[in-house]
């Protein structure tokens, strides 16, 4: 719910704990189409499904980011 600061009156609303494919692409600088391509070769952050929406967790994104940053290591 979100929380309304007295002194202000500003509607502050609660961080959000997953992306949206497209918020996700955005977020890393990827296309949809990348996203896509990676999680058809094993290699995308763990989606979950959320109804009809498939959503990524922040903590999928981040364990991702490290996935792909300490391979790019290995392959330097």
């Amino acid at each position: 719910m979100p929380s309304v600061h007295k002194a202000s009156n500003t509607i502050h609303a609660p961080e959000r704990e997953a992306y949206s494919v497209v918020e996700f692409a955005q977020a890393y600088g990827l296309s949809r189409a990348t996203i896509y391509n990676l999680w058809k070769e094993g290699n995308g952050p763990r989606p979950m499904r959320v109804g009809r929406r498939t959503l990524i967790s922040k903590q999928s994104a981040a364990e991702w980011a490290r996935r792909m940053e300490a391979a790019a290591q290995e392959a330097a």
